[in-house]
């Protein structure tokens, strides 16, 4: 498996650079990984990110967007604002999570 370094860690990820190991990700690295994709973080942005851990603990895979609108209690539109063009994509990848199902 392909390893990376991100925040001066070394980390595990898969080809296109989504992390794979979901204690390897801390907060400081979700800012870092934010950063590098060009979203500056808000308390916003954080509820969803946290939404995305827990979820993904309980359930076992990444979340879409449906199940953060729903569940999470985040608008879609909302989502779309504030991690704009793909937003289950740039969510997981700053989650440290796995690129959600169904995501091209």
């Amino acid at each position: 498996m392909p390893t990376t370094t991100i925040n001066g860690r070394e980390v595990f990820v898969d080809d296109e650079g989504f992390m794979t190991e979901y204690d390897q990700w801390d907060e400081t690295m979700g800012a870092a990984l934010a950063t590098a994709i060009g979203v500056e973080m808000t308390d916003d942005h954080w509820k969803a990110i946290r939404f995305l851990r827990d979820d993904f603990k309980t359930q076992g895979e990444t979340p879409t967007i449906r199940r953060v609108s729903t569940v999470g209690g985040i608008d879609t539109k909302q989502l779309f604002v504030l991690f704009p063009k793909k937003p289950a994509k740039k969510m997981a990848y700053i989650a440290g999570l796995p690129k959600p199902h169904g995501c091209v």
